[in-house]
């Protein structure tokens, strides 16, 4: 199994609700740290690959979302979107109160990082979406079929596939990502498995964030917000991704690019959506890159 080369610690914490939070850390406790935000059903903890691959060492902290990894799940299974960027909120309030940090978010962590610069612009010095530019455009006259469909789902239980044990549980990992090296998938398994009341291997997220979100994605409500952004903000891709070939065919995209100040954009060959686990080592190089500039600075175009 993939063997770290700078030991996480682990932290939990009692967010504002009374939801308990698990937060990875590596490095020494300093002002400012990295934040990393993962996607989901992921886990801060994967952040490893990349962590292990920075050049120099900094102070990183990855919290997991509620509901995922190791924090708590909400009573009811009723998850929603706010409450991601009050999460992240009161944490920055505990890590760093009086300086803004460098944040990257992936997929969801993205979409959630994005939102959350735009309502507290002081709070993020420099800003790196890893596949989360916002999810496609939604039509307002699919709520009621979307409404119907959460109804019936939650009185439903589904809960998650188990495992024989950690080994199979990481074949089904790279069986969905075939970039995922057998060390790596071996550590990701551990990351977001446990095990269940008769022995076997579950997942560590929770079944309800399987339900549709009852509330339809309002894209000019993340343009507002995507707007009001002072930081730099840095696009990544993977070449291999789905995001790739959507975006292509996309007619929003320019039009989510523009809400940008400073944006730029970088492509990581040979890495599909989850690029943190497929490239990590070209991914901690696009990061460093990115986040040793200033904090200011003009839009310097896309491409």
């Amino acid at each position: 199994m993939y063997r770290p080369r700078r030991p996480p610690r682990s932290a939990f914490h009692e967010l504002d609700d009374g939801l308990r939070c698990h937060v990875t850390r590596w490095g020494e406790p300093s002002p400012a740290p990295l934040v990393l935000l993962h996607g989901w059903m992921d886990a801060g903890a994967t952040f490893q690959f990349v962590v292990d691959a920075l050049a120099r060492e900094r102070y990183v902290i990855a919290p997991d979302w509620r509901g995922f990894g190791r924090s708590g799940h909400v009573p009811g299974g009723r998850y929603w979107f706010p409450d991601y960027l009050a999460d992240l909120d009161a944490l920055l309030d505990r890590y760093s109160p009086d300086r803004a940090v460098d944040v990257a978010g992936h997929s969801m962590g993205g979409n959630a990082a994005g939102l959350y610069a735009g309502a507290r612009p002081e709070r993020v010095r420099r800003l790196a979406l890893l596949e989360g530019f916002g999810l496609p455009s939604a039509d307002p006259g699919g709520a009621p079929v979307r409404y119907r469909r959460w109804l019936r789902q939650l009185r439903v239980r589904a809960p998650f596939r188990s495992y024989a044990d950690y080994g199979e549980f990481a074949d089904r990992l790279r069986r969905e990502n075939p970039r995922l090296t057998r060390s790596r998938s071996a550590f990701v398994a551990r990351c977001w498995g446990r095990p269940g009341a008769d022995g076997r291997i579950v997942p560590r997220g929770d079944p309800a964030h399987r339900r549709v979100n009852p509330v339809l994605y309002r894209l000019e409500e993340a343009e507002a917000c995507w707007r009001a952004i002072r930081c730099p903000v840095l696009w990544v891709w993977g070449d291999a991704s789905a995001h790739v070939r959507r975006a292509a065919g996309d007619p929003d995209m320019d039009r989510r690019r523009a809400c940008f100040r400073t944006l730029d954009e970088v492509t990581v060959t040979g890495a599909g959506h989850m690029l943190h686990h497929d490239r990590p080592e070209a991914l901690a190089r696009v990061l460093e890159a990115f986040l040793s500039g200033p904090a200011g600075g003009e839009r310097t175009g896309c491409g």
